[in-house]
């Protein structure tokens, strides 16, 4: 019987890696083939729901169905309106408050961490004072007031 080698013995090493490096990556891919299953028997759930509206839905056009029609109100006029623009100042402030909410959780976790307490509260006054300049800003166009 003959002694087996270092190379010997680094050939079966490698081929046992090799083996056990297949097996992960199988099954790393058959979990992708889950979602991407489901995505598909999506994808074709949503086809079959429009395909039948359309075969199912009676298509009878008269001059009254192509009408426009805005809540019960006969178009009078053009079509030009002109909109507030006033409206955006409130999506600003959303927008300020949900991004400091979003940001204060991870923070939070992390603040807890041996480490990394100075740095990380350092960084929240930082963006404390982003978010402070853009309230500062609301104030000074008077969104903040009750009308």
């Amino acid at each position: 019987m003959p002694v087996p080698t270092a190379v010997a013995a680094t050939e079966r090493i490698a081929e046992s890696n090799v083996a056990v490096s297949n097996i992960a990556a199988s099954e790393y891919f058959q979990s992708y083939s889950v979602v991407g299953l489901l995505a598909v028997v999506g994808v074709l759930f949503v086809a079959v729901a429009f395909g039948a509206g359309r075969l199912l839905r009676p298509v009878v056009p008269t001059p009254e169905k192509l009408l426009t029609y805005e809540c019960g109100v006969d178009p009078v006029g053009e079509g030009w309106a002109h909109t507030q623009v006033r409206y955006y100042v409130y999506a600003f402030l959303y927008v300020i408050f949900a991004v400091d909410s979003i940001f204060l959780f991870p923070w939070a976790t992390v603040f807890a961490a041996p480490g990394y307490g100075a740095a990380t509260l350092v960084e929240m006054f930082i963006f404390l004072g982003f978010l402070s300049v853009g309230l500062l800003y609301a104030y000074k166009k008077g969104v903040l007031t009750w009308t």
